[in-house]
């Protein structure tokens, strides 16, 4: 595969994914909302890091972790490092049910 596509690759999963989000977000619901919004950041950062480094992006779903591997986490504005720190516990924690409950309460349609 070359890089072109690989980073095609990865965009056309995050365009599913926000899609799904969407469709979700549709329905009020709003904790998978977060959760696909993370995958949707993570899959689009993944294919700017192929773009940037053209190496098959670090297994994590740490936001932080793979802008700051990428190397472009330090381009961020603090609005948008603060967006992704907010993201970044979603992928983990919204499968677990000691965690479900309090981020579903703070997940409303206004912060979707």
């Amino acid at each position: 595969m070359t890089r072109e596509e690989k980073i095609k690759y990865w965009i056309e999963l995050s365009i599913e994914d926000l899609k799904a989000g969407e469709t979700l977000l549709q329905g009020g619901h709003y904790l998978y909302v977060g959760f696909m919004c993370h995958q949707a950041i993570e899959k689009i950062m993944k294919g700017y890091f192929v773009k940037l480094i053209d190496e098959i992006p670090p297994f994590t779903h740490d936001l932080v972790m793979l802008a700051s591997k990428g190397d472009f986490y330090s381009s961020f504005t603090e609005n948008q490092k603060d967006f992704i720190r907010q993201l970044n516990p979603l992928h983990i924690k919204a499968r677990y049910p000691e965690y479900k409950d309090r981020i579903y309460r703070q997940l409303t349609k206004e912060v979707c």
